[in-house]
């Protein structure tokens, strides 16, 4: 094997051989998950005391590592096409490239709509240096690079996407010339300056890729309005440039996981420094999702739908999980999407894309109009779900009453006011005989018409799934995580097939102090998250952090499933919320009218 090989087929190796996980591996070298995952993929190299590290474990395993590079200062190259070059890549973070692109135009457009400019160009310079790697790989077949590109013109199937020239990242950037055709009246149709070319250049790419239609061509960079540009060409070309750095390559071995998604959250968490705000948007933080995959444990060939999708990263972390649980297995999951919104569609479409996963992903509302359906109009059911739909949502009764696919009126009823517990509703509507669900929702949705008995409809729906023993677990998240709260959110375990142990239980895991203090926005350090989802899965009652409840408990304080109620920590023991200081005054003058109709009693017995 050769040096550059080698590393990532060690790593399978000891993990196959001593059944590790790509998180146990990265704890027992002493590096992060996500190392391990670059260092698999090809994506960087081991230095020289992680690769004595890997050597040791190797001897461990019983693994030949004597073709193991004992440093890695002489790689220079890169497989899949990369070009010799005498500088290394740098380590500088993609954000850094994100953010310095855009301020380039800063001012041209308002802080919430940067991404709608910034992300197509991103998706556009990774489509570009991948048709690089790949002319790359073929030139080593045919022999010249060259060669290559003029087989590839007339046989367009042997890369996933082609690029014309003018769509090329090398042209854009000016880099390479090129010479524009001329029109039918024998004028040129070279573009006046770089927005006029970027918008031929994705007009171009989406010809040649139909499918590629509606996602990348998504803004028109030319576009004007009273007689000036959206965006002034100068300052484009400024973001052109950002792009064009060699130390920000996002060719098949340079990125990381997850990347466009990973871009997009680190942009949303910019404009909410930089506003105090959100732009509106809502997102499900990185470490959230791969909570959700953690606890779901998705198993090769499953059926996953997310209703909710936004840009698509829960179904990524579902794969990216399925290959860490499962590296040598070939069969992916089967995934499903819908969203509402055009914009997060589009970065859903690119992720995707990205990530070579075969997603169906579909534009609509999954509450009016879902649409996945089967082949006799009922709803499509899957082995998981998975989703962060809005939260206390507004929906019109209607909705409910006059539902086609039967989703409330036989799950508990139909709910009033806040939509929370209506998309559970969905959720468990399109869960197959044994499927399980994780969804995020207001914390508010536990507890909201405890005590009132039977006058509150949404309190109701909760005591049906309990009654039914759906819910396997509830989550409490720390404050501060997502981009458009501060409040902290839950995650719903659903399961239609509980284990024999779980049966007449419901998981209460109270999280809310396992965060790392960020500004402006808390995170979930990886270390925590491997360690929820192990507490998770054990289900072992740990001080202070995890409760198993009996459902007949959950009955005495009128269906509360708050962990917060169930697990106490310490330093909660003074600190209660109103909410729930409010629901035990209810109760107790509850029970005092009850005392008070006995004693009444009574002293009418006794009177006569």
């Amino acid at each position: 094997m050769t040096s550059l090989e080698s590393v990532p087929e060690v790593l399978r190796a000891i993990r196959a051989n001593l059944d590790l996980t790509q998180v146990e591996l990265a704890e027992r070298l002493g590096v992060s998950f996500a190392t391990v995952n670059r260092w698999e993929g090809g994506g960087n190299q081991p230095q020289k005391a992680a690769m004595a590290k890997i050597a040791a474990l190797a001897d461990e395993a019983s693994v030949d590592a004597t073709d193991l590079p004992t440093t890695t200062a002489a790689v220079v190259t890169r497989k899949r096409g990369r070009q010799a070059s005498g500088t290394a890549p740098t380590t500088k973070p993609m954000e850094q490239m994100l953010w310095d692109a855009a301020c380039s135009i800063r001012g041209e457009k308002d802080a919430p709509r940067f991404k709608d400019y910034l992300l197509p160009l991103l998706f556009l310079k990774r489509l570009s240096d991948v048709f690089d790697d790949e002319i790359g790989r073929l030139a080593e077949d045919y022999g010249d690079r060259d060669v290559a590109l003029e087989i590839t013109e007339s046989d367009h199937e042997l890369v996933r996407f082609y690029l014309p020239p003018e769509a090329r990242w090398a042209v854009i950037s000016g880099r390479i010339k090129y010479e524009w055709p001329l029109d039918d009246r024998g004028r040129s149709t070279a573009p006046k300056d770089v927005g006029e070319h970027l918008t031929k250049a994705v007009r171009a790419v989406v010809r040649h890729n139909p499918g590629l239609a509606g996602v990348i061509d998504v803004v028109d960079f030319a576009a004007e309005r009273n007689g000036e540009r959206d965006i002034n060409p100068a300052k484009l070309r400024g973001v052109v440039e950002t792009f064009s750095d060699p130390r920000y390559r996002l060719g098949l071995a340079d990125v990381q996981p997850d990347f466009l998604g990973r871009a997009y959250e680190y942009l949303l968490r910019k404009f909410a420094e930089g506003s105090g705000q959100s732009a509106g948007e809502f997102f499900t933080p990185t470490e959230v999702g791969l909570l959700m995959a953690r606890i779901l444990r998705p198993k090769p060939g499953e059926t996953c739908h997310d209703y909710a999708c936004g840009s698509g990263g829960l179904l990524i972390k579902l794969q990216l999980v399925a290959r860490e649980l499962d590296p040598t297995s070939k069969v992916p999951l089967k995934m499903f999407g819908q969203e509402l919104q055009a914009e997060s569609y589009a970065v859903a479409q690119m992720n995707t894309i990205i990530h070579d996963m075969d997603v169906d992903l579909r534009r609509g509302d999954t509450m009016i109009n879902p649409k996945f359906r089967d082949a006799a109009g009922a709803l499509r059911r899957y082995d998981i779900v998975i989703a962060n739909p809005m939260w206390n949502q507004p929906f019109s009764p209607d909705i409910f009453d006059d539902d086609p696919f039967d989703r409330f009126t036989k799950a508990g009823g139909v709910t009033s006011g806040k939509g929370d517990w209506a998309w559970l509703q969905h959720t468990l509507s399109v869960l197959s005989d044994g499927g399980r669900a994780a969804v995020v929702l207001d914390t508010g949705a536990l507890t909201r018409g405890s005590g009132s008995k039977n006058e509150d409809k949404e309190r109701n729906i909760r005591k049906w799934f309990v009654d039914q023993d759906l819910v396997e677990g509830v989550i409490l998240l720390p404050d501060n995580l997502f981009y458009n709260t501060t409040a902290a959110g839950v995650i719903v375990v659903l399961s239609k097939r509980k284990s024999a142990a779980r049966k007449g239980n419901v998981l209460m895991l109270n999280a809310s102090q396992r965060f790392t203090k960020g500004k402006p926005k808390n995170h979930l350090a990886e270390a925590d998250i491997v360690d929820l989802a192990r507490m998770y899965s054990t289900a072992d009652a740990v001080e202070g952090e995890l409760a198993v409840v009996d459902t007949a408990d959950l009955v005495d304080v009128d269906y509360n499933l708050s962990p917060a109620r169930w697990v106490r920590r310490a330093a909660d023991t003074e600190q209660r919320s109103i909410t729930e200081l409010l629901q035990d005054l209810m109760a107790l003058d509850e029970r005092a009218v009850k005392i008070n109709e006995a004693v009444c009693r009574l002293v009418k017995q006794v009177a006569q």
